[in-house]
């Protein structure tokens, strides 16, 4: 019966006098005065394989190895196997393109991801997807908790509720459908039908034209929908939660790969202390900062602002989470609910220097939305499935969404947000 590398130590302690059986990749081979030391890699770990032989095997070669656990306090993990026998399963057909157990810092991005299925061999490449893993389920567990509804939402939409010129056009039948920039239609819906409260993790896609270290063509969106509030208030309330309990499982969980990366994750604390700042205060505060390292004034929450406001909230109150609040109408979209004729109930999330999260309440109420429309110069035709949800009785609602990549890539303070998604898709990468 196979066991992982990471149940070596117990078997060792427990009994060291019968055989186990592992199975996994070949890390790396050495040899030292006649005794041959292969590390072997599987899902759990690093194991240590002691054979008294040369096995002639090369890294990546799968293979299944037989012997005696033993206690060992120099190897990976305190514990190694004494081998009574290596099988070899299956061999690299060619020369690897690079090598698998060395720095990931060396080699360049687009190599990473051109040969995926083989970077992800990496302990270090590999650990990104298991803080990745733990976010996710601390997002789900957390909001189950709170009595939200998982959801699953179509991606394949008729038109766009946030405007036509970042949809990807798909051919569907004889007609034309649209991949969905975010499920705020249907989290809408599903508020209006009664559920009152629900979440979505899954693919959002945006036909953006940025190639930078913060944009994703097609990103995991880790949506959020609540009703009866009263403000967004109560959503960045919520929303301090969700990253207090994400921050401190990913510290409880993924202690191992967060030293990999040389990084902490918040403290509960932080989050709860995030402030909270009005978008016109926070223009001052980063135009100031500009202005002090010899910078210009800011005239909107840029990338340079979002960093020099994580920069100030980490001065002021101890976090690198900040709540940007009250954005102006024209920056939000046309069923924002207004705060008064300037601003509105809405609002950014920034962590560690780039922003993670939009959210905010949203008009519920048919009459104001019509009106709405005709102010933004939309034509309500084309959006009358989406009014459509508010005709019959719809209470005061509102919802977030956190990029996935985003939080992964500044929990680990990652160069590209590219590193935090498996199979990453931008405006040249379609394949793996």
């Amino acid at each position: 019966m196979r066991i992982l590398a990471k149940d070596i130590p117990q078997a060792a302690r427990e009994k060291p006098e019968e055989e186990v059986m592992v199975q996994g990749w070949v890390h790396r081979v050495r040899e030292l005065g006649g005794v041959a030391f292969v590390i072997l890699r599987d899902r759990s770990g690093l194991l240590q394989v002691v054979l008294d032989r040369n096995p002639d095997l090369t890294p990546e070669t799968v293979i299944e190895a037989r012997g005696l656990p033993a206690l060992n306090e120099k190897a990976p993990g305190g514990a190694e196997l004494k081998a009574r026998s290596v099988t070899c399963v299956s061999k690299p057909a060619g020369e690897l393109p690079y090598q698998v157990n060395g720095d990931p810092d060396r080699i360049g991005l687009e190599a990473i991801l051109d040969h995926r299925s083989l970077s992800l061999r990496n302990p270090k490449i590999r650990a990104i997807f298991k803080v990745q893993a733990t976010i996710i389920e601390s997002f789900s567990a957390y909001l189950r908790e709170q009595d939200f509804t998982e959801i699953k939402t179509s991606k394949l939409v008729g038109s766009g509720t946030e405007g036509g010129t970042e949809l990807f056009e798909v051919s569907y039948f004889n007609r034309k459908v649209y991949l969905a920039q975010s499920p705020q239609l249907y989290k809408q819906t599903l508020v209006a039908s009664g559920l009152e409260r629900v979440f979505e993790i899954a693919p959002a896609y945006r036909a953006e034209k940025h190639d930078t270290p913060r944009h994703l063509n097609e990103y995991v969106s880790m949506d959020v929908e609540m009703g009866f509030i009263q403000s967004e208030r109560e959503l960045m309330d919520l929303e301090r939660g969700l990253l207090a309990r994400i921050f401190q499982d990913v510290s409880r969980k993924n202690a191992a790969e967060l030293a990999l990366y040389k990084t902490e994750a918040p403290s509960e604390q932080e989050a709860l202390n995030a402030p909270a700042v009005p978008y016109d205060e926070a223009l001052k505060i980063a135009s100031e900062a500009a202005g002090a390292s010899g910078g210009g004034r800011i005239f909107d929450i840029n990338p340079e602002a979002e960093r020099l406001l994580c920069a100030w909230s980490r001065k002021e109150y101890g976090t690198d989470l900040v709540f940007v609040t009250e954005f102006p109408r024209r920056h939000r979209p046309f069923y924002t609910y207004p705060l008064d004729a300037a601003r509105t109930m809405s609002f950014d999330a920034l962590f560690r220097g780039l922003e993670i999260t939009t959210g905010g309440r949203r008009q519920h109420d048919y009459a104001a939305l019509l009106e709405a429309v005709s102010k933004f110069g939309l034509n309500p035709e084309s959006l009358a499935g989406y009014l459509a949800v508010f005709k019959y009785g719809c209470p005061p609602h509102g919802g977030f969404a956190v990029g996935c990549e985003r939080l992964t890539q500044k929990l680990l303070g990652l160069g590209s947000v590219k590193e935090a998604s498996l199979f990453p898709r931008d405006r040249k990468r379609v394949e793996p």
